[in-house]
């Protein structure tokens, strides 16, 4: 695939960098931003999620992002954190919560030969191509060396 769908390198306007996205994977560092309402994504991550909210994009997530998400309030013992993430990722409106399978693995294992991703990372990717998402979120930047779907990087966004 051509390096342009990776278009996280492009700072500009999130309605344009948004404009064709149909399915969008939320990896966790974005997720735990919005929930923990950091201040240098909280209008861009608010925009995405209202977007989502009103079902112009449809959400991906992963038992990855959950697991992730959740270590921090359980270590807390932050009860409602826990519930808000669940909530978010699990039940979020228009928002798909998809389960790990085998094609997912191989999948996973092949991202992870060719790119030689951590196993998190290739099974997050590989959840998202899988589940048909056009787009994947991240702030993760050694992720968009992968080319079999569009990545956007928050840092790359700009503060919006």
């Amino acid at each position: 695939m051509k390096n342009e769908r990776n278009s996280g390198d492009k700072r500009g306007n999130i309605i344009t960098i948004l404009k064709d996205v149909k399915c969008l994977f939320l990896d966790t560092a974005p997720l735990i931003y919005y929930v923990e309402k950091h201040p240098q994504y909280r209008r861009i991550l608010k925009f995405i999620i209202s977007r989502i909210d009103k079902g112009s994009i449809t959400a991906f997530t992963s038992p990855v992002t959950l697991a992730e998400c959740l270590i921090h309030p359980y270590r807390r013992g932050l009860i409602d954190l826990q519930k808000d993430f669940t909530d978010l990722i699990v039940n979020g409106k228009n928002t798909t919560f998809v389960t790990i399978d085998h094609t997912i693995s191989q999948q996973a294992a092949q991202l992870r030969a060719s790119y030689n991703l951590p196993l998190v990372d290739a099974f997050q990717v590989a959840t998202a191509i899988s589940s048909g998402c056009d787009t994947f979120l991240t702030n993760d930047l050694s992720l968009k060396q992968v080319k079999e779907i569009r990545i956007l990087v928050l840092a790359d966004m700009g503060r919006k």
